[in-house]
């Protein structure tokens, strides 16, 4: 397996065939993708991966059942197309869930409801997921946390994801396929030749090394319009609009594997999903943003519209004082002449710039998580021509690191793990399987007791898992660990934040 220790210095002479500037969800399935095709990919992220957009989604694989109301019939099609694919190709990070949504008359009809659910079960076909039923709130366990006016409502399928994880198993995909993945690590320049792109890398100890690639690919989500005129110089013909999303998280608010979708009458809708076994999420917002996207924050007002949004349906009133942690995004959509943010659309555009006899140079603007292998796919017949490679589409049937599980399901996977490692603790077998499905036997190595996992840093946090993460999984500080590859910092509070912030000043060198 390829780790993150490589450095484009290993052979300075031979040009890469892409370098992708980005490490969110677009920039590692791209690198993914066309290393898989053979292509020499050096990949390189300003900051960790996922540490922007894609780690501050609302974690769900679906079509977007709102967007049908905008009339985005291709997208909502393209996306329910790419659902049963994705949770075949990573069933350790992704599932099926069912949503209830109850009704409000004074908002949308029955009939239209049913209507949109409709479309939405048969805009592509189903092999996984179950599709939409009318349900009774008074018999149903969905019922019993909504006020008890509220009646009738619906159940749909979509899908849920570990977003960040997501990322990472695309990056170390590519990487096992042969791409350089570099994080912290900026390009900061780069000259266009006939055939070439010289470019000027920062490293993350601030040296500048110099690579060449035959093309360059613009992956950087909300920086795209930045990179493009200020570091690379060139016109755009579309630009992005950015969009703040917001989410809370508090305790449990209900006991079933049910998630919500609740209307709002600004005809917004937010979700209220399970979220890691002892908590409940609650988002999104729409919210214009003008300011630096690595320093977006959830505002007050954006927590008091999600409590106020949520307790209109549930009988226990949600506050702010309830809110145990927070997270906000921005997401870099295509700019169009709409005034409502949530409007704009969620589909995404390639602009290829391959001047005769010059290196070409794609740009992505907008998309969302649930497309992104078929961006992927698109991105590379864009370059197919540019670049002259001949190896077809190959990611539709191929699963992430830790996917290729002969069971269903990561339940069941959880259970074989546990029947032939006995000695790992129940809770434990399962955040494994949800976490790492079949790369958990890599993680233990030969360990055959727990403590051959090495030292409990904190919780259920052994060394071996973090020693895994950094040899493998290019994580460097106690943020990447807990807020990215793992959801843990919901789980050991501040001390243990502060424990593994130790452990890797410890083993700094490693991680380095």
């Amino acid at each position: 397996m390829q780790t993150p220790a490589q450095s484009p210095s290993d052979n300075p002479l031979a040009p890469y065939d892409l370098l992708i500037v980005g490490g969110g969800i677009n920039g590692t399935g791209i690198a993914r993708d066309a290393a898989g095709r053979g292509l020499r990919v050096l990949l390189v992220e300003q900051d960790d991966l996922a540490s922007h957009t894609s780690s501050a989604s609302t974690k769900l694989i679906h079509g977007g059942l709102r967007y049908l109301e905008y009339y985005e019939f291709g997208l909502v099609r393209k996306a329910l197309q790419e659902r049963e694919v994705l949770l075949r190709a990573a069933p350790h990070i992704m599932w099926p869930l069912r949503f209830v949504m109850p009704h409000m008359p004074n908002l949308r009809p029955a009939w239209l409801i049913r209507a949109g659910l409709f479309l939405y079960d048969h805009l592509a076909r189903r092999e996984i997921l179950p599709g939409s039923r009318g349900i009774d709130l008074r018999r149903h366990p969905a019922g019993a946390p909504l006020r008890r006016d509220l009646t009738r409502g619906f159940v749909y399928s979509d899908g849920w994801v570990q977003d960040a994880r997501l990322v990472v198993l695309n990056a170390q995909d590519a990487a096992e396929r042969g791409a350089t993945i570099l994080t912290r690590t900026r390009l900061i320049g780069a000259e266009r030749g006939d055939t070439l792109w010289i470019a000027q890398l920062e490293t993350p100890e601030g040296t500048h090394q110099t690579v060449r690639a035959r093309a360059i690919v613009n992956a950087a989500g909300p920086w795209v319009g930045h990179l493009l005129g200020d570091v690379l110089h060139q016109q755009a013909t579309h630009r992005v609009r950015m969009v703040k999303g917001s989410h809370i998280v508090t305790r449990r608010l209900f006991d079933h594997d049910h998630a919500y979708i609740f209307q709002n009458p600004d005809k917004r809708i937010i979700f209220a999903i399970p979220y890691e076994g002892e908590f409940t999420l609650i988002g999104t917002t729409d919210i214009e943003y003008h300011g630096d996207p690595a320093k977006v924050a959830i505002d007050d007002e954006e927590i008091a519209y999600l409590c106020k949004s949520a307790s209109e349906y549930f009988t226990k009133a949600i506050a702010p004082a309830d809110v145990v942690w927070t997270y906000a995004g921005v997401r870099p959509l295509m700019e169009e002449e709409v005034s409502n943010p949530s409007a704009v659309t969620r589909d995404y555009k390639l602009e290829l710039d391959a001047p005769v006899s010059r290196a070409p140079l794609l740009s992505v603007f907008g998309g969302k998580i649930t497309t992104y292998r078929r961006l992927a796919e698109e991105a590379m017949s864009h370059l197919r021509g540019p670049l002259g490679f001949t190896h077809g589409d190959w990611t539709a049937a191929a699963p992430l690191p830790g996917g290729d599980m002969a069971q269903p399901d990561a339940g069941a996977f959880a259970a074989s793990l546990q029947a032939q490692l006995p000695w790992l603790p129940r809770t434990l077998a399962q955040r494994y399987a949800r976490t790492y499905g079949t790369r958990t036997h890599v993680l233990v190595g030969e360990a055959n007791s727990l403590d051959g996992l090495g030292e409990c840093v904190c919780g259920d946090l052994y060394d071996a898992e973090l020693r895994y993460l950094v040899q493998y999984e290019w994580a460097c500080t106690a943020q990447d660990v807990l807020w990215r590859r793992t959801k843990l910092g919901l789980h050991v509070g501040p001390q243990g934040e502060a424990r593994v912030r130790e452990w890797f000043a410890q083993h700094r060198e490693m991680a380095a």
